[in-house]
């Protein structure tokens, strides 16, 4: 007998949304990380340094894996171009977590998904089916039922905005660096963008110093915020991004964007890991979300044919 042919490539979806849950997994990680730094750098230095030893280690591991060449043959000048991109989206989302609070910035980055499957309904021509819609209302619903919002109240403002440009400028950003580099593998295209968007980040920072601002100050850091700043650059921005690319080159920006709303469950783990109690509150909202996302993709259909 031999195989249906649809296995393989469910086979293929079912890594390409393992390979996207573990890219989340290593980005909520950084958020308790980010909530450490944050007051210690002014926004636009941390996301500089963040870019920079982000890039720094991507890059390391393109040239380990695929050695010199592909470095040679890039296009660096596009890459600052769709780099910068990423660069402002993380420096919106630092700024405005800033200003509004770890609660505002999880809840806004939960319409990734909306803002994701826009993009491919007006440059794709994306079809929008019925399995789609219900899958997506499934993942925002489980996206804000796995916030703890009496941790801190939900800020609105200037915060929430900043956060929003975050969503759109990195769902952007991460399309081009998928569709504007097709000969690069997913490690080249990360290595690529987020070196632009450092190059970006950093001059951006370099201006601040040249016209008044104070220089960072590490005089205070210990091993402690040396482990933050690695994990929320190496970690949640390098090896995450890595992975998330890959997510998106096999499932679109879209459906690869459901998967950001789980992340407050992840972020429940490493704290449940670490000592804190249980949240089955979190824990049926992550179910929610992770039903959202095989309806959305078809592995779970809505209705079968006769």
């Amino acid at each position: 007998m031999s195989a249906s042919p649809a296995a393989p490539a469910q086979t293929g979806l079912l890594a390409a949304n393992l390979i996207c849950m573990a890219s989340m997994l290593i980005w909520a990680a950084g958020l308790p990380a980010a909530d450490h730094l944050i007051p210690l750098l002014p926004p636009e230095q941390l996301n500089a340094l963040r870019m920079a030893l982000a890039a720094g280690s991507v890059v390391l591991f393109w040239v380990l894996a695929e050695g010199f060449a592909p470095l040679l043959r890039a296009n660096w000048l596009k890459g600052v171009a769709v780099g910068s991109l990423i660069g402002l989206g993380a420096w919106f989302l630092i700024k405005g977590q800033a200003l509004g609070g770890a609660v505002t910035a999880a809840v806004i980055s939960s319409t990734l998904p909306v803002v994701g499957i826009a993009l491919e309904v007006l440059l794709d021509k994306r079809r929008v089916t019925p399995a789609l819609v219900i899958g997506l209302l499934l993942s925002l619903v489980g996206g804000v039922a796995a916030l703890d919002l009496k941790a801190g109240g939900m800020s609105l403002g200037i915060g929430a905005l900043l956060c929003f440009g975050s969503v759109v400028t990195f769902a952007l950003g991460s399309r081009l660096t998928v569709t504007a580099f097709p000969r690069e593998t997913p490690l080249g295209r990360t290595a690529v963008t987020l070196t632009g968007a450092a190059v970006a980040a950093g001059a951006v920072a370099g201006v601040q110093v040249a016209t008044g601002m104070a220089p960072p100050d590490f005089s205070g850091w210990g091993w402690g915020e040396v482990g933050a700043i690695l994990l929320f650059s190496v970690g949640a921005l390098g090896i995450s991004q890595v992975m998330w690319i890959m997510s998106v080159e096999r499932l679109g920006i879209g459906l690869s964007a459901l998967h950001i709303n789980a992340a407050p469950f992840y972020v429940m783990i490493i704290l449940f890991a670490l000592g804190s109690p249980w949240n089955w509150v979190q824990a049926g909202a992550a179910a929610l979300v992770g039903l959202g996302v095989l309806i959305a993709q078809g592995i779970i259909p809505l209705w079968r044919r006769a």
